[in-house]
């Protein structure tokens, strides 16, 4: 969810978040920094044998829509989230310092088409307790 720090100032300035994450109103997991500390904590108290797999995200899945709403409640303000089109990626990307975008592009395609996701059960998910709204509240708050 702290990914979210790169939208601060665009939702604050001009209320909008630009998404790579596409259509925006598909929902992925994502997860506070503060829950992958707690699970990790309680997973080291823990034995077990073998190899062991847990999927860990936040209370509930959010769509680049449900970041875009959340920003408006902690902002005060409408925001609105805008797709950022794929022919553009390899561009922005470099000019933002990246010397190859391609495997951050293959991520976000991922995602996207559906073929990053996780494999267990979706009884077998570790849910976190950090709402995005207490993120961005947070982010908000560090950016001034």
């Amino acid at each position: 969810m702290e990914n979210a720090a790169w939208d601060v100032a665009p939702a604050r300035d001009e209320g909008t978040i630009f998404s790579f994450l596409q259509p925006l109103n598909k929902a992925v997991p994502m997860v506070a920094t503060a829950d992958v500390g707690r699970v990790a904590a309680q997973l080291f108290q823990q034995t077990w044998s073998g190899v062991r797999v847990v999927e860990l995200e936040g209370p509930q899945r959010v769509s680049p829509n449900d970041l875009a709403e959340a920003f408006a409640q902690v902002l005060g303000r409408p925001v609105r989230a805008e797709v950022v089109a794929r022919e553009t990626w390899g561009a922005l990307f470099r000019s933002q310092g990246t010397k190859e975008p391609l495997p951050r592009m293959r991520m976000l395609d991922g995602f996207n088409e559906g073929w990053i996701a996780f494999e267990g059960e979706e009884a077998d998910i570790v849910k976190g307790e950090v709402k995005l709204e207490t993120v961005l509240r947070g982010l908000v708050s560090q950016a001034g």
